[in-house]
């Protein structure tokens, strides 16, 4: 049954669209505790936060780097003032707010992404998009929110908000439109891992159907391997590319948090790779649906829900041309408990460097993944690949190959366990997959089709390996083209005691 539209005051602009009445379960109504905020460059505005704690924010400078190859935004910073004090924010990409005067503040998009870009997406009309919490407490209310899929974190590739699309191949030198992300991207085993309701909620679509009251003048687009639901703040949650939707899924219906939706797949516009896309939408400053940027909130609710000691973070990807210098970046890590001791790479030729922030040449093009360990001074380790696309100067219209593997399951893994693992190369046809499990085991042969038919059910090529031993363990595997191009992917899997 519906009841009638109500609008409640959440952030400056924020409402509730149409629920149904007397849920059961109860789903509680909830105001936010981030409070947003646009600003054009010069401009400041006085925010109330959810504590009734008053903040000035002025917005200074935005300032962006794009890539030489395709003109995409790599990295957009602003300059803001909070309460008289200086900060630089980068904008998504990977970045958790920072602590500054008293408040959390982050940063998450900029105009720039909008000049070749989706500015639909977050409906930004100014120069920057800005959120605000108070210093201490969650960044979403305590017990309202869980990780959304049922595997490890940074399982195998992710792309999250304001990274351009890579996995299929997408990038590629020219200036042109760039599809940026503004959901969250995490890939996974296709058809193996369960993805969950992150709140409880009432389900607005399934499939191609949607519940009265929802289809016109909401961010519901509806398609056959879509979930919408709707929770308590008034927030939209897209998931898609589902191979399939739990079969007790109805329009209108109340789920509670953590209750199934569906398997992971690669339907719809995946691009051919298997992945969880996860969108919250919400209205935004600008009085229209827009992304609220969702990387912080499955941070936090990974961290709080499994308790890890320390995470990796090696991510975005690069894309550049041959003889280029790249940066790569582990400050994004995290540790629960005191400091990071100890940042080590280990580039593709097998050569270790240490450092926070180091620098590597590519000579070669390909399609890199780097090693990074990091350590805490407990002695707590975690892995992260840095992915590197390396495009030959000389003959830039041949693409390069990229690779997505994946393996299930991912989590409380013993010795002896079945470990199935998946694959699929994109951009080559000649060639196999050749898998390293890193446990000094002979190497594995297979075939994916190439990205081929992108939804293709049989387009990852699969084979299983048990573990004998406990310990960490680094696969690798990897595909050459007919021009001896390599592309390379890495995997981190623990086994226990």
């Amino acid at each position: 049954m519906l009841g009638v539209p109500a609008t409640i005051l959440l952030l400056s602009l924020s409402f509730y669209p149409e629920i149904p009445e007397n849920p059961e379960p109860k789903i509680t109504r909830i105001e936010p505790r981030v409070r947003v905020i646009d600003l054009n460059a010069g401009e400041s505005e006085i925010v109330t936060l959810c504590n009734n704690q008053q903040v000035t924010i002025r917005l200074l400078q935005v300032h962006s780097e794009r890539d030489p190859l395709s003109l995409a935004v790599r990295k957009s910073r602003v300059s803001v003032e909070v309460n008289g004090q200086r900060v630089e924010l980068v904008s998504a990409t990977y970045h958790l707010p920072t602590e500054v005067a008293g408040v959390r503040i982050d940063c998450s998009i900029t105009r720039s992404y909008n000049e070749n870009g989706n500015p639909e997406f977050w409906n930004l009309d100014k120069d920057a998009r800005l959120r605000i919490w108070p210093a201490g407490g969650p960044l979403l209310t305590a017990g309202t929110f869980q990780y959304p899929i049922r595997q490890q974190w940074f399982a195998s590739d992710t792309q999250m908000a304001n990274v351009p699309v890579f996995v299929d191949g997408g990038e590629r030198p020219g200036p042109r439109r760039i599809y940026y992300h503004s959901g969250l991207d995490m890939g996974g085993s296709e058809g193996d891992v369960t993805i969950t309701a992150a709140t409880d909620a009432w389900v607005v679509s399934v499939g191609e159907s949607v519940l009265n009251g929802h289809q016109e003048g909401t961010p519901v687009e509806p398609r056959y391997d879509v979930v919408y639901l709707l929770d308590g703040r008034g927030w939209y949650y897209r998931y898609s590319h589902l191979q399939t939707l739990h079969p007790a899924l109805t329009v209108g219906q109340r789920i509670q948090m953590g209750d199934p939706i569906g398997q992971v797949g690669k339907e719809g516009g995946s691009g051919g790779w298997s992945h969880l896309h996860f969108e919250i939408k919400s209205r935004q400053p600008s009085n229209r649906w827009g992304t609220q940027e969702g990387y912080a909130f499955l941070w936090e609710a990974y961290v709080e829900q499994y308790r890890p000691p320390v995470l990796a973070i090696a991510r975005p990807h690069h894309l550049v041309w041959t003889h280029d210098t790249v940066t790569h970046d582990a400050t994004r890590s995290w540790t629960r408990k005191g400091n990071i001791t100890s940042y080590e790479w280990q580039w593709n030729d097998g050569t270790t460097i240490s450092g926070p922030k180091v620098q590597l040449t590519y000579d070669q093009p390909g399609r890199y993944s780097e090693i990074l360990k990091v350590t805490n001074q407990n002695g707590d380790t975690d892995y992260d690949f840095a992915v590197v696309i390396v495009v030959d100067r000389k003959h830039p219209d041949r693409p390069i190959p990229t690779i997505h593997p994946t393996y299930y399951p991912t989590q409380a893994l013993k010795p002896n366990d079945s470990i199935t693992f998946k694959v699929r190369s994109f951009n080559v046809r000649e060639g196999n997959e050749i898998w390293d499990f890193g446990d000094g085991t002979p190497k594995r042969t297979v075939q994916s089709d190439g990205n081929a038919v992108k939804l293709d059910p049989d387009g990852y090529a699969v084979t299983t390996h048990r573990y004998t031993k406990p310990g960490s363990y680094l696969v690798r595997v990897e595909r050459s083209n007919r021009y001896g191009v390599k592309s390379m992917g890495h995997l981190h899997i623990e086994i226990g005691n």
